[in-house]
């Protein structure tokens, strides 16, 4: 090995992350979105990189093309592109087209991983975590969700980061391809899944007080009958109402909650739940 090979430290490559961290979605215009972003998390390695400033003017207008992506998940882009930025710099034919390519390639892939593993599912268990607690009377319901979700945020972030950049653009190919990317995804939304089924059982209650009276017998109540049937089916039957009208209407949440409480107050009114 030359002794004048330009080398990034762990150190580098982890103070650009947590650059990367606090500035990815503070740039963001129509123009460029995070472009800005990226050539300011990469301004530190990329001068260390290029000792020449006419190198490291060209190095940082190459990160000011367009690009956006998820932050999460997409921090394994800007951990590629430092790996190919310290092969150009230690004299590899690396054109400026390539590492254009790369970022444009995976911006939107990553984009969609991110925001169905991480914003879809890691949020919603993390957010139904603290509403949990919330409802037993754990006070710290109220910002465990506000602390664990950014750590989450951070600790994927970080391992993407110095994933992308010790594999390099050639592996996240092979990855994306091999399909094991979708596998993760569909367990984590399973999981999910499972622990939305089993916190809405737990949690959403929904009874109804409506029965018919006999003379000289007991009356007959719906709720019991119900409960024979299979118990917690009105719960159930409300969630998959909810669920068909989000998936098939499409109607905002707000609505959805406005609804339910003006329904839920004229049940109550009238003694039917």
């Amino acid at each position: 090995m030359e002794t004048n090979e330009k080398k990034l430290t762990k150190k580098d490559i982890t103070r650009s992350y947590i650059q990367w961290r606090l500035l990815a979605e503070v740039s963001h215009s129509y123009e460029r979105y995070q472009s800005l972003s990226m050539a300011v998390t990469l301004s530190k390695p990329l001068r260390k990189l290029y000792t020449d400033d006419e190198e490291y003017r060209k190095a940082l207008v190459r990160h000011m093309q367009f690009f956006n992506t998820e932050a999460t998940i997409g921090a394994i882009i800007p951990g590629i592109v430092l790996s190919l930025e310290e092969d150009r710099a230690n004299g590899a034919e690396i054109p400026d087209e390539v590492i254009a390519s790369i970022k444009t390639g995976l911006m939107g892939p990553m984009a969609g991983i991110g925001d169905t593993l991480y914003w879809g599912t890691i949020k919603a268990i993390c957010f139904s975590l603290a509403a949990t607690m919330a409802l037993s009377g754990n006070y710290a319901g109220m910002v465990f969700a506000c602390i664990l979700f950014p750590i989450c945020g951070f600790t994927i972030g970080y391992f993407m980061w110095h994933m992308g950049y010790r594999i390099g653009r050639t592996s996240i190919s092979k990855i994306l391809q091999s399909g094991v990317v979708n596998k993760i995804i569909q367990a984590c939304s399973i999981l999910g899944l499972m622990m939305m089924g089993a916190l809405s059982a737990s949690y959403v209650t929904l009874t109804t007080t409506a029965g018919m009276k006999i003379e000289n017998s007991d009356p007959i109540l719906v709720q019991q009958i119900l409960d024979e049937i299979i118990p917690g089916i009105l719960p159930l039957a409300v969630i998959a109402l909810i669920f068909f009208a989000i998936k098939k209407k499409g109607m905002k949440f707000n609505l959805y909650i406005i609804i339910i409480i003006v329904l839920s107050l004229v049940g109550a009114f009238f003694d039917i739940v």
